[in-house]
């Protein structure tokens, strides 16, 4: 079992704080989002090979700024299969059963409220209290958002949709 590790690193000046997240971890999100991560609490989900493919973030950034994001899909062939389902209309198709389906509506409103309640489990910020993620309750607006949602409670009706639309899945690596 890995040892927690904090560090520290600066962007833009600002010390962010990574807790509970391996240098291993953080080296592979760096190289997974181009980019430092920010405010990561702890690697949720990882693909067959062990690279993170889940992450949850905290409510509040280290600089202060409110993130309604609690889970974060970041393994690079997901987030690429799910955009490619985005710009096939998987979106639009799924606003158009939003509107026509009252059983569809009350589940992904359930999954909404599901949602914020875990977040303000770690940290309530006022400033997002209603917010939660993927255009919730009433639209469908980031897919990355609720497969990674769905992927780690199961609850998100849409997320799961997504997730049998596509030929992907954790339990097999083709990173």
């Amino acid at each position: 079992m890995r040892a927690p590790l904090t560090l520290i690193m600066f962007r833009n000046k600002v010390p962010t704080r990574i807790r509970g997240v391996s240098k291993s971890d953080v080296d592979a999100l760096t190289r997974q989002l181009g980019r430092a991560p920010r405010g990561v609490m702890a690697v949720i989900l990882r693909c067959a090979c062990h690279a993170p493919a889940v992450i949850k973030t905290a409510p509040r950034l280290p600089d202060g700024q409110p993130f309604p994001t609690l889970y974060y899909l970041t393994l690079p062939r997901a987030v690429a299969v799910f955009s490619q389902l985005e710009s096939e209309g998987f979106m639009r198709t799924m606003n158009d059963e939003l509107d026509n389906n009252a059983s569809l509506r009350k589940q992904y409103m359930e999954a909404h409220l599901s949602y914020i309640s875990l977040r303000n489990d770690v940290r309530i910020v006022p400033e997002i209290a209603n917010v939660s993620v993927g255009g919730m309750p009433y639209r469908v607006k980031c897919l990355h958002a609720l497969v990674a949602h769905a992927l780690v409670t199961g609850a998100n009706p849409v997320g799961n949709m997504a997730l049998s639309a596509v030929n992907w899945s954790l339990r097999y690596c083709d990173c």
